[in-house]
């Protein structure tokens, strides 16, 4: 079942240009992590890759973001940290994540798969789609496509 946050449709006065994959911020916080947590993270390729769907409260329409902890390590052995939202520091009104579907191809890497719900300024209303995100721990490319 997907979760819907609070609408709260004042927030959002511009349309969804797209999604957008950016270094973890102020959303990757422990405490956004959705409880109970053993629900809402996943962990990929023996544990390298780890997603998480992360509740940051505000904006109320758009507080939902998925966590992507994956290689390339860093010098003292961290992973990278990614976030993916819809853009300008808004999440998804709700994201499928106990539905998400993944598989491995050796030249793109992990892909997956989840539904989402968002607020389109355009529309002035929210709407649903897919979000389709690829995760290459070779080169620590994370890109992600809403349809």
């Amino acid at each position: 079942m997907i979760k819907h946050a609070l609408m709260a449709l004042a927030v959002f006065a511009t349309p969804v240009a797209a999604q957008e994959v950016i270094d973890c911020d102020w959303q990757a916080r422990a405490d956004a992590i959705v409880e109970p947590w053993e629900d809402n993270t996943r962990t990929f390729a023996n544990g390298a890759v780890r997603l998480a769907l992360l509740d940051t409260i505000e904006p109320a329409a758009g507080a939902f973001h998925v966590l992507v902890l994956s290689p390339p390590y860093d010098e003292v052995g961290g992973r990278q940290c990614k976030t993916i939202g819809v853009g300008g520091g808004a999440g998804f009104s709700g994201v499928g994540f106990e539905d998400i579907t993944a598989e491995y191809d050796p030249v793109k890497g992990l892909s997956f798969w989840l539904e989402v719900d968002y607020y389109d300024g355009e529309l002035a209303d929210f709407s649903g789609g897919s979000l389709s995100f690829s995760v290459n721990q070779q080169t620590g490319a994370v890109e992600a496509v809403l349809e």
